[in-house]
């Protein structure tokens, strides 16, 4: 069945509330504001974008693009360039009213063409990231020249949130989703911080990568994988501590691994909205 605007649009802001809540080590969160930007920022871009990422009549391109121009004008910095580009095809998806979202969601990107191309470009240039588009082939500068499939399979090795377009959001339904399913009994912020922390430790953070290069980005998700064995390992409160501490650390060295962040919120739209149409 196909979900309606106004039940996507607040499962896309549950989605980024339960984001910002979690800790979620060296990256913004209510526990601790981070790299110049608060949580507050990040809440009030959801509520702002949630709009036209879910606006129905248009594109899936002018939805990404209407969405980072409204978080733009509300916070006047990029918050959710990565969140918008995963969630407005997931969004996308559950509004196409078949009966398995993974598949919908293989649609919506097939049918991806030249006016998303040109209008994600656009949206890119707005939000002003490092990263997509900076490369010789299909810069965000130049007129497109081929469709956004094409242009997101050419940055797929550098950038982990357009190797998601190329892959059918592999990372989010394989990765992610099994950890928010493992760790949903325990509530609270726990299936949030569990699918961030399965991104971080299953491969190097591309946002990481491009700020201070592979060899950091590695030793960042070495770093993660024994974070991660450790909180297995452990009572709950010294749960909290062994993440306090991460997230201390990494921040000290202004690491952020915003990738990781975008697709746990990707994760959890897809989890809130498989909920709704189960």
């Amino acid at each position: 069945m196909a979900l309606t605007r106004d039940q996507i649009r607040a499962a896309y802001e549950q989605a980024c509330r339960l984001e910002i809540e979690a800790l979620k080590p060296g990256n913004v969160h209510v526990f601790a504001a981070g790299h110049d930007m608060t949580a507050e920022q990040f809440l009030l871009s959801a509520r702002v974008s949630s709009g036209p990422l879910t606006d129905l009549d248009l594109p899936i391109g002018r939805r990404v693009l209407e969405a980072v121009r409204a978080t733009r004008e509300a916070v006047g910095t990029n918050t959710n360039l990565g969140i918008i580009l995963l969630c407005g095809p997931i969004a996308a998806a559950a509004a196409s009213g078949g009966e398995d979202l993974r598949q919908d969601l293989g649609r919506v990107l097939e049918a991806l063409g030249m006016e998303d191309t040109r209008a994600v470009f656009e949206a890119i240039l707005l939000a002003q990231p490092g990263g997509l588009g900076s490369a010789g082939e299909h810069d965000v500068r130049e007129e497109p020249k081929v469709g956004l499939l094409e242009a997101m399979a050419a940055a797929a090795d550098r950038d982990r949130i357009a190797r998601q377009y190329v892959t059918g959001f592999q990372d989010v339904f394989e990765v992610g989703l099994p950890a928010v399913e493992e760790t949903q009994r325990h509530g609270g912020m726990w299936p949030a911080v569990s699918a961030y922390m399965a991104f971080l430790s299953a491969f190097p953070d591309s946002h990481v990568a491009r700020k201070y290069g592979p060899a950091t980005a590695e030793q960042v998700m070495l770093e993660a994988r024994e974070v991660r064995a450790a909180l297995a390992a452990a009572e709950s409160q010294r749960r909290v501590q062994i993440l306090t501490e991460f997230d201390q650390q990494l921040k000290q060295r202004a690491i952020n691994p915003g990738t990781s962040a975008d697709l746990t919120v990707a994760c959890l739209l897809v989890h809130l909205l498989s909920e709704r149409l189960a």
